[in-house]
């Protein structure tokens, strides 16, 4: 489902994962036409980055940082 939001509203992403700066930066990118394909990508990789570090912090069993 998060992968849905990342492509079609990529600034969106970043408030489910809480990440509130990065969704306003990437809202502005998003206003343009050009700027809607790297905010897509962006949310994609983020998410990406996002459930890798759940991943690790389930495995380990704690909280990383």
């Amino acid at each position: 489902m998060r992968l849905i939001i990342a492509i079609f509203l990529p600034f969106l992403l970043f408030f489910t994962i809480g990440r509130p700066i990065a969704g306003i930066i990437c809202l502005i990118l998003q206003i343009t036409l050009i700027g809607w394909i790297p905010a897509a990508l962006w949310a994609v990789y983020a998410l990406s980055q996002y459930s890798t570090a759940k991943q690790i912090e389930q495995a380990t069993g704690r909280k990383p940082g």
